[in-house]
């Protein structure tokens, strides 16, 4: 078969048998687009093709060249993600007897830096979410999204997909939609719950849109629901307004409200839960120390501080 059919089929296979979510295997679905493109332009010897690629003829040699295509245009992370799709979907291939032998089994990928999630601390995330105390729509609408990312430690596009049916005002809980749509519930503070209630009271005051009625959480102007994207720009419009002296995206809401949990003595595996992770290695980069806490520690244990 053509190979451009059998990424066709491997797509609908990850949403079909994996339960993958949309987004996911759109992702998936470009990553090896763009791997046979590269390699409908040039053949294993640099030569133009001619013909329709085929699954079985892909080299680990086609491959490599791939990978080094990938490394005059990618970080490493980029890289990492582009051919973990390739070897993903080639090991599906061997799997379903499409191919005899993985020509990516001996690809290794390449090591990724270690790099700390970004986050802000406690005062500067107070800071952001209290810095806009007007009752206008709009402000009632960010602030409503700012304290359930931070509150709930919820992806953007969790909030984003997120209906008013899902939250339950009363148990003060949220039902989010995750990655391979998997549903798990999660807390939301206080605060979170009286912004939200305080931003679809006003809803229903100025557009007529009762609490009762479902739909999408957030809106926009047009009653719509509210994109990524405008959560983001939303955001770093009032990381500036507040002073903040670094961009601040919405998934480092995710990242300080990790940070601030196992700071405060929260256990890793409920902190695992919380986020979402299905491994435990992906929460793990949070239990990074804060620079105050070594401080600290340095100053009460070393015996000449």
């Amino acid at each position: 078969m053509d190979l451009r059919e059998l990424v066709h089929h491997y797509v609908e296979a990850l949403s079909s048998e994996r339960d993958y979510s949309l987004n996911t295997c759109r992702a998936y679905r470009r990553d090896l687009e763009e791997f046979m493109t590269m390699l409908d332009q040039e053949g294993s010897a640099g030569t133009a093709r001619s013909e329709p690629l085929r699954a079985e003829t892909v080299d680990a040699l086609m491959i490599r060249g791939y990978l080094g295509w990938l490394h005059r245009r990618n970080k490493k992370s980029t890289i990492a993600r582009k051919l973990s799709a390739v070897r993903s979907f080639f090991r599906f291939l061997a799997r379903k007897g499409f191919i005899q032998q993985n020509p990516a089994e001996l690809i290794f990928t390449p090591k990724l830096d270690k790099v700390l999630p970004g986050y802000l601390t406690v005062d500067d995330t107070f800071r952001l979410l209290d810095a806009d105390e007007g009752q206008s729509l709009e402000t009632l609408r960010s602030r409503a999204i700012f304290e359930t990312l931070y509150s709930g430690g919820m992806r953007v596009s969790e909030l984003a997909q997120a209906n008013v049916f899902d939250v339950d005002f009363d148990q003060r809980v949220i039902r989010v939609h995750g990655k391979g749509n998997k549903e798990r519930l999660v807390p939301l503070g206080r605060k979170a719950i009286a912004a939200l209630r305080a931003y679809r009271a006003a809803l229903q005051r100025e557009r007529g849109i009762p609490l009762e009625r479902d739909g999408p959480l957030v809106l926009n102007r047009r009653g719509g629901r509210l994109s990524t994207r405008s959560i983001a720009r939303f955001l770093a419009r009032t990381a500036r307004a507040c002073g903040l002296s670094t961009p601040v995206a919405p998934h480092a809401l995710r990242h300080s409200f990790a940070t601030h949990l196992l700071d405060a003595g929260a256990d890793l595996r409920a902190v695992q839960e919380l986020l979402g992770h299905k491994s435990l290695s992906s929460t793990q980069k949070y239990t990074h120390v804060s620079v105050d806490r070594l401080m600290e520690a340095y100053d009460k244990a070393h015996p000449r501080r």
